[in-house]
């Protein structure tokens, strides 16, 4: 519960005393890994106090601002229900001009990033010039912008949508980056015989350890540690 409401605070960007938490579930760990459930909690920023007024005397003074790229807009039909796609083009684009980040909303079918008997995603993938602010370190950036329009564009259609942002393919580059590192360690646990532990990373790329190895005959692999440091291993079978 509190690994909870410390990653709710790290995406929103505040300090505990900023918010009121409410307890959804608190999750439990199961039998054997069987049953787990991840705790769930409800972040509610709290509103700033009203600041005193000051009073000032105020020089005109002229300045320049660079102008972010207009917001783009979408094209739809009388009558017709806008789609997924083209609610989330406006929207991720509209987040994007508040930005002030100049960039490109394109739309792509994610086959790369689909599992096996799964329906390829809708793919916004921005494109444009120095975008490493939108995936922030190990993509926590990038996971928070998709959650804000993920629940803005399903607000909008009143369902949920399972849409995908990306920056310059990045999710497509590291998940293939993921799988040949993966791979790599299997085969080191193989040949020597003894567990191999990756690198702490999140929940979303443990996943994908788990599946890239999930046939191999030659190795088994668990996740272990708390938090941040929550990693995964290599276990080769006997």
């Amino acid at each position: 519960m509190e690994e909870a409401i410390r990653n709710g605070l790290q995406m929103l960007g505040v300090r505990r005393d900023e918010v009121e938490a409410e307890i959804i579930t608190e999750g439990s760990r199961g039998v054997l890994g069987f049953g787990a459930e991840n705790a769930r909690v409800r972040l509610v920023v709290k509103a700033p106090p009203k600041p005193e007024p000051v009073k000032t005397v105020a020089e005109p003074v002229k300045v320049t601002a660079p102008t972010p790229a207009p917001a783009p807009e979408i094209e739809v039909i009388e009558g017709e229900e806008p789609t997924a796609e083209q609610v989330g083009r406006e929207v991720l684009g509209e987040v994007l001009h508040l930005m002030g980040v100049r960039a490109t909303v394109e739309t792509q079918m994610g086959y790369e990033l689909a599992d096996e008997d799964e329906e390829p995603p809708v793919v916004l993938n921005i494109t444009g010039e120095d975008l490493g602010i939108l995936i922030g370190r190990r993509g926590e950036t990038l996971r928070a912008l998709q959650y804000l329009v993920r629940l803005m564009v399903s607000h909008r259609l009143k369902h949920w949508t399972n849409l995908v942002v990306d920056v310059e393919n990045y999710l497509v580059r590291r998940r293939r980056s993921l799988e040949s590192l993966a791979n790599r360690v299997a085969d080191q646990a193989v040949r020597s015989g003894r567990v191999q532990a990756m690198e702490p990373m999140p929940a979303y790329e443990r996943r994908l350890v788990h599946i890239a190895l999930r046939k191999n005959p030659k190795v088994t692999t668990q996740s272990i540690g708390e938090g941040e440091r929550r990693k995964v291993t290599i276990v080769p079978k006997q």
